[in-house]
């Protein structure tokens, strides 16, 4: 049956592309195994540097071992949103930033990143610095503006991030 169909499609002139479609159709899986086992994604991590030779735990609990230089330990990045540590490479772009917070950017081979730049996360507004106007709805469903909740004296504005995320 497969065989007169394709000599149907010779005699019509579409043998050609059936046979590039059916290729591609082919690689299409090798591809996707590809993309899933993490090979070479390009992006951007956030989280802390910290020393290998503490695990995710240690780090989500900011336990001093993380940040203990210990034999053999290197620089890697813990993140926090996702729970995940990653091996850094090169290593010299880490170096002078641990238990800092940052994003680093580059390409994501296995759990190790080949970074090609990294950049210090500014949390919050500076000192002095105004808070932009929004809108948001407080604990009892009101809307609360900046305006709103300027006192006399000026505002304190505290964001509490939730440590059960």
């Amino acid at each position: 049956m497969v065989q007169y169909a394709l000599e149907g499609l010779a005699e019509t002139g579409m043998s050609r592309r059936f046979h590039s479609l059916l290729a591609a159709a082919l690689s299409l899986p090798a591809l996707v195994v590809a993309q899933q086992a993490g090979v070479h994604n390009s992006g951007a991590w956030s989280g802390t540097i910290v020393y290998s030779s503490c695990n995710a735990d240690e780090a989500f609990n900011e336990s001093r071992e993380c940040f203990r230089a210990a034999p053999g330990a290197k620089l890697s990045l813990y993140d926090d949103t996702n729970r995940l540590m990653y091996s850094l490479v090169p290593q010299e772009l880490a170096a002078a930033h641990l238990g800092d917070s940052v994003t680093v950017r580059g390409t994501l081979d296995g759990e190790t990143i080949h970074a090609y730049s990294l950049e210090l996360m500014s949390i919050g507004l500076a000192v002095g610095q105004q808070a932009p106007n929004f809108s948001l709805h407080d604990q009892f469903g009101r809307i609360e503006t900046l305006d709103s909740l300027k006192g006399a004296n000026g505002t304190v504005l505290l964001f509490f991030r939730s440590a059960d995320w």
